[in-house]
């Protein structure tokens, strides 16, 4: 045995034990800490006032939403890129039901208007009906998800830009408008506070209770981790990866509906920058690509460095042309930060007696 062979790696000496063990937590908060001082220094008057606090909330919350259901698919150690498209789908389907709108099927039109509850609900339905398929697919027919949700990205999105051949829908319906740019506890707290946090804030902590508490929530942590090993144990792995792809569907749905009350229209395209982004912040926050490892409470970390990012280089005036630079820069060092304290929590494992 050679010297490389006897010691792998020592760079976790003089790291002490429970530091290594919880190092693929506490790197991501050192992040977030550090960013939040170098922010609070560059902007003294006006980063960590309560209202530009509550603006960082704001901004992070449709992410948010869609993002508990992207952390329950990258445990798996799957992925769905149809996220944002499905986000889309939802949205324009919601409002334009609302309105009253023509949808072609082929050589048939179909007229529809429903009521507020209804439109949304229909729509609601179809973002968990195409998680659905996407899971279903993937797991039936033997497609990488991949694969799968990239084709349905490509539906999703031909379908919005089809039956809206591109116009803007102004008409949306009240609730939506209402959980996207409403607000509560006002007088009481100033302005308020934005609904959509509200919303945000209760998906992820039933996301965290799910994914924690529940039986559920095991198996989608010994899919990803091991799914021969989950499969020998009794669960029914094909079941799981169907169900969570359809919860995924369903709060990608529910994002695009808050997107579009936030926004107050709805179109066929903007939303691009969701699926890259929601990935992002779940990786960011520690949770593994390759599954098995991570959670919300990561996911939650990571949507703040997100935030805090996007907002601190808009209060110290980067320029505009060079901040998506500085941007990725930031969160590519913050990656690869997070990427060795997962090797050396998994070293830390690995040595365990």
């Amino acid at each position: 045995m050679n010297a490389s062979e006897a010691t792998p790696w020592r760079g976790h000496v003089g790291v002490p034990n429970w530091i290594r063990q919880r190092i693929g937590n506490l790197a991501p908060f050192a992040v977030l800490v550090v960013l939040v001082l170098v922010f609070s220094v560059g902007a003294p008057d006006s980063f960590l006032t309560a209202t530009n606090l509550r603006n960082i909330l704001a901004q992070i919350s449709v992410l948010a939403v869609v993002s508990t259901g992207t952390t329950a698919v990258l445990l798996l150690g799957e992925i769905d890129l149809s996220i944002a498209s499905m986000a889309t789908l939802t949205g324009v389907i919601a409002t334009m039901l609302y309105e009253g709108a023509q949808f072609p099927v082929g050589d048939y039109v179909i007229s529809m208007q429903l009521p507020m509850l209804p439109s949304v609900l229909t729509a609601w339905v179809v973002g968990l009906a195409l998680g659905f398929l996407n899971g279903w697919v993937s797991t039936r027919v033997g497609l990488p998800t991949f694969i799968v949700t990239l084709a349905m990205m490509q539906i999703a999105d031909g379908l919005a830009l089809y039956w809206t051949k591109g116009s803007i829908k102004y008409k949306i319906p009240p609730v939506m408008n209402t959980l996207g740019s409403g607000y509560v506890l006002k007088g009481f707290l100033g302005d308020g506070i934005p609904i959509i946090i509200v919303v945000a804030t209760v998906t992820l902590l039933v996301g965290h209770v799910v994914l924690t508490y529940t039986r559920f929530g095991r198996y989608i942590y010994m899919t990803g981790g091991n799914r021969e090993a989950a499969e020998l144990s009794g669960i029914n792995t094909r079941a799981i990866v169907t169900a969570v792809f359809a919860i995924s569907g369903l709060l990608a749905g529910f994002a695009g509906m808050l997107n579009v009350g936030r926004l107050g229209s709805a179109q066929a395209y903007g939303l691009s920058d969701m699926l890259l982004d929601s990935i992002a912040a779940v990786v960011l926050g520690g949770t593994s690509l390759f599954g098995g490892v991570g959670g919300i409470g990561n996911t939650v970390i990571g949507l703040l460095i997100f935030g805090v990012i996007g907002n601190g280089l808009n209060l110290v005036q980067v320029d505009i042309y060079l901040k998506p630079l500085v941007q990725g820069a930031v969160l590519l060092l913050a990656l690869v930060i997070n990427v060795y304290a997962l090797r050396l929590r998994t070293l830390t494992a690995k040595e365990a007696p």
